[in-house]
């Protein structure tokens, strides 16, 4: 085990990237849900605000867990063309669930904004946190959505990464941080001693608690 929980992983985290604190210019977003305990840390230490980023996975029928792609908020979907392949997955298939997961996405997205607009996100350095990276799917969706709105920087941000997944998304952000890239990876789930599946209930009130403390800072 590398870590104790996300809590820990975040803190963790937040030790690496402690040159992005105080800077008014930096955004961490996390990947709901897994990934907004360890967001919610960095947050705190970086002295910066903390809002959701909206991804869903597509898990192939009957092997839910294994991604054959993901979609993200403003409509981008990103597919695993060699799974897909592999598993002679048929486009109708791959609609079926990608449809499922939208609703999912925008339920989440009612659930977590409360109505609250999503932030200026140009121009901007974002920190884009989850609680580890497998096939990395999900993380993909969430940056080529990010590119859409033109930050100045994307910073992906982990505890824990495949080392192969680590290497590939380096090239397409500006910069990626990864307390630890074990091999044999395994799961991100192997590397924490508790991993609970983290609720809804949870999610919202770290970002209340979070946009509490930025008022109280500001």
């Amino acid at each position: 085990m590398l870590f104790q929980n996300r809590t820990t992983a975040g803190q963790a985290l937040a030790d690496r990237l402690l040159a992005y604190a105080n800077r008014s210019d930096v955004l961490v977003l996390g990947l709901p849900r897994g990934g907004v305990p360890v967001a919610f840390e960095v947050a705190q230490a970086l002295h910066a605000p903390l809002d959701v980023f909206l991804v869903r996975k597509l898990g192939v029928p009957g092997q839910e867990e294994l991604a054959m792609g993901a979609i993200a908020s403003g409509g981008v979907r990103v597919l695993n063309y060699d799974i897909i392949e592999a598993l002679h997955l048929s486009e109708a298939e791959i609609e079926r669930v990608t449809a499922r997961q939208q609703q999912e996405l925008e339920r989440r997205e009612r659930l977590y904004r409360q109505n609250r607009p999503f932030p200026q996100l140009r121009d901007r350095t974002i920190i884009l946190v989850d609680d580890g990276l497998a096939t990395g799917a999900t993380m993909r969706a969430a940056v080529k959505a990010l590119q859409l709105q033109q930050p100045a920087a994307i910073v992906i941000a982990v505890p824990v990464a495949s080392p192969e997944t680590q290497q590939e998304l380096a090239t397409q952000v500006d910069e990626i941080v990864c307390v630890e890239t074990p091999a044999p990876f395994f799961s991100v789930g192997s590397w924490y001693a508790e991993f609970p599946q983290t609720t809804d209930t949870q999610v919202r009130e770290l970002l209340q608690q979070a946009g509490t403390v930025a008022r109280n800072v500001s």
